[in-house]
């Protein structure tokens, strides 16, 4: 029988204490890789325990959390030779980032800048310094998140939108840059999963508005983090190791269905 699947591995997860990059971290741990949590905050939006701590105790791997703004280059460069410890970097995951719904002409410069921040700059830095590392690693994987509006545009959702198209062609140069180096760059483009982003950031599930969405889902379901998950973990494994500049949609059908 086949080891797990990221044994003796090690990834570094921005984002990674709540919502889907807790579900990345806990799924990771669960195929063998040590886990570096680096996120602004230690404690999980959804509650429970700190997601470093759940994973060491219920997977016996490695974990630490990083306290981690993507905004900031020092901040990024820490996470990521935070991983040294375990062996290096293997599997770098950008998932950081932030959803609002924002009128187009009322958007002010600090808002637009604060978006491009976080959603492109931390993804374009966090992938520039995990590539450094896993070069010398010999190889490995890169995973940005984006999401169904990298693909589709979105009224009130315009800087959105704009942040998360970037990611997806980013990831494509990406791809192209690292590819022959070894390393993969593919990106996920979840739809509407059940997270704190979904429920309070922006209250779609749980609103009647949130129910007519639904009804534009072929799988008549809510995303749950566990499925952004399983797309992460597919990737970031040697199951994919011929899938490069990729972008895994993980919307249960909504964006080609309508």
């Amino acid at each position: 029988m086949p080891g797990p699947l990221l044994d003796g591995e090690t990834a570094v997860i921005t984002g990674g204490s709540s919502g889907n990059g807790r579900a990345i971290a806990e799924a990771y741990a669960a195929e063998g890789a040590d886990v570096v949590v680096a996120d602004l905050r230690e404690s999980p939006r959804e509650g429970g325990t700190p997601t470093h701590e759940l994973v060491t105790t219920d997977y016996g791997v490695d974990a630490t959390y990083v306290e981690c703004d993507v905004t900031n280059l020092d901040d990024l460069e820490t996470a990521v030779d935070a991983a040294d410890a375990y062996g290096g970097v293997d599997v770098m995951v950008n998932n950081a980032g932030i959803f609002r719904q924002q009128e187009f002409t009322e958007v002010d410069e600090d808002e637009f800048d604060r978006m491009m921040a976080v959603n492109v700059k931390g993804v374009y830095f966090g992938a520039q310094y995990a590539a450094k590392k896993i070069l010398e690693n010999g190889g490995g994987s890169i995973v940005n998140m984006s999401s169904v509006a990298g693909l589709e545009g979105s009224a009130s959702f315009v800087t959105y939108c704009t942040t998360k198209g970037a990611v997806r062609l980013m990831t494509y140069a990406l791809a192209s840059e690292l590819g022959p180096e070894g390393i993969r760059v593919n990106a996920i483009h979840p739809g509407l999963i059940d997270t704190a982003m979904t429920t309070e950031d922006v209250p779609i599930i749980g609103s009647d508005a949130g129910d007519g969405y639904l009804q534009t889902i072929p799988s008549r379901r809510w995303g749950q983090p566990e499925d952004v998950a399983d797309a992460a973990l597919y990737l970031a494994s040697d199951m994919a190791s011929y899938v490069n500049g990729e972008s895994l949609v993980v919307d249960g059908g909504m964006t080609n269905s309508g």
